[in-house]
């Protein structure tokens, strides 16, 4: 048997470790590269929203990335989700603890001019959906709206329980000329066979710092969004049940569409005849198409492994033209109120 030497030893473990360096490094740039490579939403030639003139009682909605939205009449604000505090992709991948940050939170309120906000309804209580929820009741007078989890992210930030609602399936709510509706829905099933990420409830006051998987999904909802001049319909996932909207009429849907590339095509069209051939809508913007890690204004697609947006707007623009030919589709931009209901002109 050769003897083996402390330098052959040396030599051996020098060049193991070597190896094992340009391994990881080789590893790190092949992730960065599927990480990068993107599609583009110049890549996607829909017309603009045809747009009337903002007049002070148009009814607007403005889109904060992912499934963000605030509706807005010119006397009520109402806030679908609440997710402005970015976590990034390292603190989702590593679990690490994280809160809303109050300096973000802050800006977003001023910036955007949020002072009459009169209710944040999640459509279901993710981090991505509700992580800044509790911040954002603290800093105005509006009202919680959600399921039992919903509440107890609430709770957690230490909202008052004056200023929660546990929400009814069904139940309309009165705010300002607004009339809220949820309606029992289901999650997109993204997860590992079928199942959904992060399932599941919270049973006690979610305390932050916390990781990402502290935010359970709760109760996903379809929310109606009503008001004297039209309706919109807000899915924040691209989950539905067979005939939960038949007695459902709307002007507009506000579509979650992350995702809807890996379930496939013809899960995408029963998709669009459940939530917008059923409802009659005529116009159709999708959301949450962008990547959530991304931080707060900057609108980028995820990469193209985990989901292609491109494709997916491709089978929303044949599925349109097979069940609804006047329907019309437009991506929303980020920070621009768009007015929904479009009034027609006076005549002469």
């Amino acid at each position: 048997m050769p003897t083996v030497s402390l330098d052959d030893l040396r030599i051996w473990a020098k060049r193991t470790v070597i190896s094992l360096a340009a391994i990881v490094v080789i590893g790190a740039a092949a992730v960065a590269w599927i990480l990068s490579d993107r599609p583009s939403l110049a890549e996607i030639e829909w017309a603009p929203p045809t747009m009337n003139e903002a007049t002070n009682d148009s009814v607007t909605v403005t889109w904060f990335g992912v499934t963000t939205l605030l509706f807005d009449d010119g006397e009520t604000q109402i806030l679908i989700d609440g997710f402005f505090s970015r976590p990034s992709l390292a603190d989702i991948v590593f679990s690490v603890p994280v809160q809303s940050s109050a300096a973000q939170i802050n800006y977003v309120l001023d910036e955007f001019r949020m002072r009459r906000l009169a209710a944040i309804i999640p459509v279901h209580s993710h981090f991505d959906h509700a992580m800044d929820i509790g911040a954002l009741a603290n800093r105005s007078s509006a009202s919680i709206l959600g399921s039992a989890t919903t509440v107890q992210i609430a709770r957690g930030a230490g909202v008052p329980d004056d200023q929660i609602l546990l929400a009814v399936s069904g139940s309309e709510y009165a705010f300002g000329k607004f009339t809220v509706t949820l309606i029992d829905s289901v999650h997109a099933p993204l997860g590992w066979g079928g199942s959904v990420p992060f399932a599941g409830a919270i049973d006690a006051p979610l305390e932050t710092p916390a990781p990402v998987s502290a935010w359970r999904e709760g109760k996903s909802y379809t929310i109606i969004v009503t008001h004297d001049q039209g309706t919109t319909l807000v899915q924040g996932s691209a989950g539905f049940l067979v005939g939960a909207l038949d007695e459902v009429q709307a002007d507009v849907v506000m579509l979650g569409v992350a995702g809807l590339d890996s379930l496939g095509r013809n899960y995408a069209e029963q998709y669009w005849q459940a939530l917008v051939t059923t409802t009659g809508a005529l116009r159709v913007f999708p959301i949450h198409f962008d990547d959530f890690t991304r931080p707060f204004g900057e609108v980028m697609l995820s990469p193209r492994v985990l989901d292609n947006f491109v494709d997916t707007a491709g089978w929303l623009e044949e599925i349109r033209e097979t069940w609804d030919t006047d329907t019309r589709l437009h991506v929303p931009e980020f920070g621009k109120p768009i007015v929904l209901y479009l009034q027609a002109a006076p005549e002469a």
